[in-house]
């Protein structure tokens, strides 16, 4: 049907005077009927509440899901409209001569003279034959005819007499929806499906966390379950063994009391009773500040706590950038020279540690450890999938230090247990490059 022809219908239509801007939601396009001999086609056009046509038959596939239906009444509605779309040239073969004589079915009382005059602008016209100088096909232009051609007793006698539809707008919107809320909800649904998806709740182990944080406490922690960032206040909280709460935070979604804490809405954010503030780095120090002598992960000389602060910062500006820069980075020269940069930085940090450790500073859990546990995950559950990272080489220092990690009664706790939705943090790495190993 061209869009022309649509428009045309949105003028000429005078039973409804309201302009909508989706034609089918009052006719539905049934047919489309061609001619070998003939320079024009005829569409065919049925109101909405003629009913259903047949369905398809029955699947027999005993997996197909079935639907439920409600069958719309038939025949609440014996409108239908023939548009005639005649080729540019059409009037210039000879002996032809258009369908009623070219003209709209005014003399049935449907279309009005005023009414079929509106075409033109729309650049579409209805034919007048009794001004052929007007004519549109008399200069090979392509036109349309408007027909009712049906007859179904406008006067109630069945006897041919075109009527009225049986109904108006409203009782149609009521019917069928309106179409222009339907291309609505298509489109919103399109753009769901392009929207970057990520895994909202948590899995394994964390979902038990979740659980277990999920009363009401003056203490709340607003995350995602997969940000590295909240993981450090997350690990700390659950190493310290203070009560709080956790808020999952769906990041298209956030909830107005992580904006009235952070404007831009970003996680993590801590509130106890009137106090609230954002950024893990603040976070940790804030813990421990606040609660020096619950599991401290702080030293308690001074010249050792401004090293691990040194130290904390050296995984933030050195380590963080180079983790990322070779897990999002496509072309394989560069990935070979992120991974060495990886590989330096990590090296310097575990050269700097505590020699016997486990962990970084010694025995026990540190504050170091806290700010770079999420990335040692993610280098054996993301890295090694996507750019072929080795295990570290067994008795090494590495070794030991990423194995108090993945042993450590607290930190397990708060990852997900399944890789994918690791995976899914990073729609734009590829899978593992072959030749890139580097070991420890």
């Amino acid at each position: 049907m061209a869009p022309r022809s649509l428009q045309l219908i949105l003028t000429c239509l005078g039973r409804y005077n309201t302009y909508f801007p989706h034609v089918d939601n009052v006719y539905s396009h049934r047919s489309t009927q061609k001619y070998k001999k003939k320079p024009f086609v005829s569409h065919y056009w049925d109101c909405r509440l003629k009913g259903r046509p047949p369905g398809t038959p029955k699947s027999d596939d005993p997996n197909k899901k079935k639907r439920k239906r409600t069958a719309r009444e038939r025949d609440l509605c014996d409108v239908k409209i023939k548009i005639t779309e005649y080729f540019p040239g059409a009037l210039q073969q000879a002996g032809f001569e258009p369908e009623n004589g070219g003209q709209p079915a005014s003399s049935n009382g449907f279309f009005g003279s005023n009414e079929a005059a509106q075409g033109s602008q729309f650049g579409v016209s209805i034919v007048n034959p009794t001004h052929p100088a007007s004519h549109p096909g008399a200069n090979s232009a392509r036109y349309y005819t408007i027909q009712r051609v049906n007859g179904n007793g406008g006067n109630g006698k069945g006897d041919g007499v075109p009527g009225p539809h049986k109904h108006d707008l409203a009782e149609s919107d009521r019917v069928k929806k309106n179409s222009v809320q339907r291309m609505m909800s298509k489109k919103e649904k399109e753009d769901k499906k392009q929207q970057k998806t990520y895994h909202k709740k948590a899995s394994g182990t964390a979902l038990m966390t979740v659980k277990k944080h999920s009363k009401d406490h003056e203490l709340k922690l607003y995350g995602s379950c997969h940000c590295p960032f909240v993981q450090r206040v997350w690990i700390a909280l659950e190493a310290k063994g203070v009560p709080y709460q956790y808020v999952e935070v769906d990041q298209l979604k956030k909830p107005q009391a992580l904006l009235d804490i952070s404007n831009a809405g970003l996680v993590p954010a801590l509130r106890s009773n009137n106090f609230s503030m954002s950024d893990s780095t603040v976070l940790l120090e804030y813990l421990e500040d606040s609660m020096p002598n619950v599991a401290p992960m702080m030293p308690p000389h001074p010249q050792d706590r401004a090293i691990a602060r040194l130290w904390a910062s050296h995984i933030d500006r050195k380590i963080i950038p180079a983790f990322y820069s070779l897990l999002l980075n496509q072309d394989f020269a560069k990935q070979a020279e992120y991974t060495k940069k990886l590989q330096d930085v990590i090296q310097t940090l575990v050269h700097s540690s505590d020699a016997i450790g486990p962990f970084f500073m010694g025995p026990y859990l540190s504050y170091v450890d806290v700010m770079f546990a999420p990335w040692m995950l993610r280098l054996s559950r993301v890295m090694k999938h996507y750019r072929g990272w080795q295990d570290p080489v067994g008795g090494t220092r590495w070794a030991a230090w990423m194995d108090a990690i993945e042993t450590n009664e607290h930190i397990p706790y708060v990852f997900c247990d399944s890789f994918s939705q690791f995976a899914t943090l990073f729609p734009n790495a590829t899978s593992k490059d072959e030749g890139i190993h580097v070991s420890m």
